[in-house]
């Protein structure tokens, strides 16, 4: 029972953390970051709600492993990430 699921960061408005996460709708992810829904969390302590990238996967097991692998990088190898996904980001992050 498969479907669409994505591995996101999310950055703070000085861009000096990076969150990575994963689910399956966005969108209202997204909305809860924003909206510090749990306001104990770590994206709610260091105001990470500025989506950065995120990438589309089918399969929640791969979905999952990915964000595993990418938790693992170093913060240059994910801003290396980011910059290729989103240019406009380059003098930011």
């Amino acid at each position: 029972m498969d479907k669409n699921f994505y591995i996101y960061i999310l950055t703070n408005p000085r861009h000096t953390v990076l969150y990575v996460g994963v689910i399956n709708n966005l969108d209202r992810r997204i909305f809860e970051h924003k909206d510090k829904i749990n306001k104990k969390s770590f994206t709610s302590k260091y105001n990470c709600s500025k989506l950065v990238y995120f990438e589309n996967v089918e399969v929640v097991i791969s979905a999952i492993e990915r964000e595993k692998e990418i938790k693992k990088w170093r913060r240059e190898k994910k801003i290396f990430l980011i910059n290729s996904f989103n240019p406009e980001l380059a003098r930011f992050v």
